[in-house]
């Protein structure tokens, strides 16, 4: 199965995403392409096989701050912000981001 990337890159795009998280699990990929750490993120991510929003920190600068703004979690570059209920339910950046990690916080099976 391959991963979906869905690119947003506005406040409403992702005021939707939060109202969806309320009747699903999403997961948000803060991606810097220019990055080597975020590549390797980017490509741990590629093997979720599930659908990951993500925003090109790079590009979407007050975006990422909307974001930091309405979850609270602060911005870092690569993240992850898995989304539940409306709520951030789990984190992770940098090294911390690995396949295995994003699908158990996520509750995703292989």
């Amino acid at each position: 199965m391959t991963t979906r990337f869905n690119s947003i890159s506005d406040v409403e795009a992702l005021d939707d995403l939060i109202e969806q998280s309320r009747s699903a699990t999403v997961i948000l990929f803060n991606h810097d392409p220019h990055c080597p750490i975020s590549a390797r993120a980017f490509s741990q991510m590629e093997q979720l096989g599930n659908d990951v929003m993500l925003v090109d920190v790079s590009r979407e600068r007050s975006l990422t701050r909307q974001i930091q703004d309405r979850t609270g979690v602060r911005h870092e570059s690569p993240q992850v912000i898995v989304l539940r209920d409306g709520q951030p339910s789990w984190s992770a950046s940098h090294f911390e981001i690995t396949t295995d990690a994003v699908l158990s916080a996520a509750s995703i099976t292989e």
